[in-house]
C-alpha cells in the first residue's frame, strides 16, 4: 500500500478489514522504522503516511465505537 487511505474509504470497510490493515501497517511502520536506524531509509515522508493512515484507522474505529458513525458490519 503506497498510498494514503482517506477516512471515507476507511468507514466502508469491515472491522476485520480495518483490523487487518493495521497490522499490516504497523509491519511496515517497524521495516522503515529498522530501515532508518540503519540508514538505509529512502523516503522518509513514507514514514510519516504511514503513522498517519495507522491514526485514521483508529480514529475510524473509535467513531464506530462512540456511535458517532454507523457500522456497516451491524446492519447485516
Amino acid at each position: 500500500m503506497s498510498k494514503t487511505t482517506t477516512a471515507a474509504e476507511l468507514r466502508g470497510l469491515s472491522r476485520d478489514d480495518l483490523n487487518a490493515k493495521v497490522l499490516e501497517l504497523k509491519e511496515e511502520l517497524f521495516t522503515l522504522r529498522f530501515q532508518a536506524a540503519t540508514g538505509q531509509l529512502e523516503s522518509h515522508g513514507r514514514l510519516r503516511e504511514v503513522r498517519k493512515d495507522i491514526a485514521r484507522i483508529y480514529t475510524v474505529l473509535q467513531e464506530r465505537n462512540l456511535g458517532i458513525v454507523d457500522d456497516p458490519d451491524k446492519k447485516a
